[in-house]
């Protein structure tokens, strides 16, 4: 089941924005900073990459490599920009752009819990998709295979009595029942 650009534009805007809150928020709770401008870019960098894989359900197979590369490129790409900002580096967790141990394990929980949960809400999402289209289904083939009524004739149809071969006659005196 593929789908319309209208869908996968929603699609891929929310992964994308999903991205880039991990990322931005991972990047601050290091102590770091990031500017308007990478965050620009880092959005369009998640809408470019996720853009081709929303045509179709992802699994956590699609999810988690796209997902811990583009937070491989943000890191390293608000990591530049913090480097060149006229602050420097102080208070951020690390220093250049090689993170530190517990950086790294913390990148890859939120990475490994943020695609779970992305994973989670596609399968959430692409099933419901399936039960309402099969409940269109359900609710239009009766319309779709209903057949044509009868055209009109041009004379009213003649009604004749019906005889009534089941009915039981009930003449005569009552039955008399004998006891013993």
């Amino acid at each position: 089941m593929t789908a319309g650009l209208p869908f996968r534009l929603a699609r891929t805007s929310a992964f994308a924005a999903v991205c880039l809150g991990l990322g931005v928020a991972a990047h601050a709770f290091g102590g770091g900073t990031v500017r308007a401008p990478a965050m620009g870019i880092a959005l369009g960098l998640s809408f470019a990459a996720a853009f081709p894989l929303s045509g179709r359900e992802r699994t956590m197979g699609a999810i988690l490599p796209l997902l811990g590369g583009l937070q491989v490129v943000m890191h390293l790409l608000f990591s530049l920009a913090h480097a060149a900002s006229p602050i420097a580096a102080t208070g951020h967790a690390h220093s250049g752009l090689v993170p530190g141990l517990g950086m790294l394990v913390a990148h890859g929980w939120a990475i490994g819990l943020t695609a779970l949960w992305l994973a989670r809400g596609e399968a959430l999402l692409w099933g419901l998709l399936r039960r309402l289209a099969i409940r269109l289904l359900v609710v239009l083939l009766p319309v779709i295979r209903a057949p044509f009524p009868a055209p009109c004739t041009a004379e009213p149809p003649v009604f004749r009595s019906a005889v009534l071969r089941h009915v039981v006659s009930g003449r005569g005196p009552p039955m008399v029942v004998e006891t013993s």
